[in-house]
C-alpha cells in the first residue's frame, strides 16, 4: 500500500501532536515541514529526518504533497489552505478556520472546488465527556434541552503575549479570549444543541492586560431558533487555566462538564460519569505530555480513515462553518454593541 505523503506548515507548541499522530500510521509518510523560522523547521526536520522549507510554495512545488497540516497563525490559515486545494492536497487545519467568516468560507469553497477533504481540528469533541453528553442527546435520554451555560477562566498574562509576535492583535489573531481559548467550548455548546443560532448578544472587553489591543473578557447569550438560550462568560486573566463547565438543563436530567469530566444526572435517578482514561496515552517528543493530543489523535486519525474509506471527516469545512460563523458574530455583537441577528442558515457550500 503507498503512503501519502504529508507535510505541516507551522513547528510551534501544537506541531508534536500533528507529527506524531502522523508518523504512527501505516499509511502516512512525514515528507516536509515548513516553518518561517529556519532554524525551528531544520530541528523538527532532523527528529523526523524529513525535509525543511521556510516558504511553503517552494515545499509545494518540491515536493509531492498529499496531505497538509496547518499549525499557523490564525490569519495565515485561509491563503495555505487555498493554495493547497488549488494544487489538489487535501487540509486539516488548526481553529479557527480563519479570522474572518467570508475568508473561511472560501476556504470551503476552494476544498470543495478542488475535491480535496478539508478538515478541521475542534479536539474536545473526541473527549469521553463530550461523547457521552452528545450520545445521551442524541439517543434521548436527557430529553429536550431547556438551557445551558458555559465559563472559562484562563491566564493568559502580559508576559504570555510578549512572547508572539502575532497573538493580541486583531490583524493575526483575529481576537483574544473567544477566538483562542473559549472557542472549544463555545464550538462543544454548539455542537450539543446542534440547531441554527437566532442571534448573538455580546460584549467584549480589555479589562486587565496592558500591551494587547484585543479581549481578555466577553460574556453574553446565543439563542438558537429551537428557543434555547445559552449564557457564555471567558476571561484569560484569571491567575491559572481553571478547568472549562458547561451545564445543559434538560427536561430529563441535567448534564455538566467541568474540564474532560461529564456527570449525567438524570430525574429517575440514574447516574452516568466519563472522563479520559488515564491508560489511554500517546508519546510525544521532548517530554510533551501524551495526555494533551490523546483526542488530536483521534481526529487526525478520523481524517486519514477518511481519506482511505471516503466517508466524511466527523468535523467538515463546513461543520467547523458554523462554528466560525458564531465566533465571529461575538465580535461583531460585541464591537457594535448590539444584538446580532443571524440571516440564514450557513449555505451548504
Amino acid at each position: 500500500m503507498s503512503k501519502l505523503k504529508v507535510a505541516i506548515i507551522g513547528c510551534g507548541n501544537i506541531f508534536p501532536m500533528h507529527a506524531q499522530s502522523i508518523v504512527s500510521r501505516e499509511d502516512a509518510e512525514l515528507v516536509a515541514v515548513c516553518d518561517v523560522k529556519q532554524e525551528r523547521a531544520e530541528e523538527k526536520a532532523k527528529i523526523y529526518q524529513c525535509a525543511s522549507y521556510t516558504d511553503y510554495k517552494e515545499m509545494f512545488e518540491k515536493e509531492k504533497i498529499d496531505v497538509l497540516h496547518i499549525c499557523l497563525p490564525h490569519h495565515l490559515h485561509a491563503p495555505v489552505t487555498i493554495e493547497a486545494a488549488k494544487r489538489k492536497i487535501h487540509i486539516l487545519t488548526e481553529k479557527p478556520m480563519s479570522i474572518h467568516y467570508d475568508d473561511a468560507k472560501a476556504m470551503v469553497e476552494a476544498a470543495k472546488e478542488n475535491k480535496v477533504t478539508l478538515g478541521v481540528i475542534f479536539q474536545n469533541r473526541y473527549n469521553p465527556g463530550s461523547q457521552l453528553i452528545k450520545r445521551m442527546l442524541d439517543n434521548g435520554e436527557l430529553g429536550t434541552i431547556k438551557s445551558g451555560k458555559l465559563s472559562v477562566t484562563w491566564d493568559r498574562s502580559d508576559e504570555y503575549y510578549q512572547k508572539s509576535d502575532w497573538k493580541g492583535t486583531w490583524e493575526k489573531e483575529g481576537g483574544g479570549v473567544i477566538i483562542d481559548q473559549a472557542i472549544h467550548t463555545m464550538d462543544l455548546m454548539r455542537w450539543f444543541i446542534d440547531d441554527e443560532i437566532k442571534y448573538v448578544d455580546a460584549s467584549i472587553s480589555n479589562r486587565a492586560h496592558e500591551i494587547i489591543e484585543v479581549e481578555d473578557a466577553a460574556e453574553g447569550v446565543i439563542a438558537y431558533k429551537n428557543g434555547i438560550v445559552t449564557a457564555f462568560h471567558a476571561i484569560n486573566y484569571y491567575t491559572y487555566d481553571a478547568p472549562v463547565e458547561i451545564e445543559l438543563h434538560c427536561d430529563k436530567g441535567i448534564a455538566k462538564m467541568v474540564a474532560d469530566r461529564a456527570t449525567v444526572r438524570l430525574l429517575d435517578g440514574r447516574e452516568f460519569i466519563a472522563d479520559n482514561n488515564p491508560q489511554e496515552t500517546f508519546h510525544y517528543e521532548n517530554g510533551v505530555k501524551g495526555y494533551w493530543g490523546v483526542s488530536h489523535v483521534k481526529q487526525i486519525n478520523n481524517f486519514y480513515d477518511s481519506l482511505a474509506t471516503g466517508i466524511p471527516v466527523d468535523i467538515t469545512g463546513e461543520e467547523a462553518l458554523k462554528t466560525q460563523e458564531m465566533i465571529c458574530a461575538v465580535y461583531e455583537s460585541g464591537k457594535k454593541k448590539e444584538r446580532v441577528y443571524f440571516k440564514s442558515k450557513v449555505e451548504t457550500l
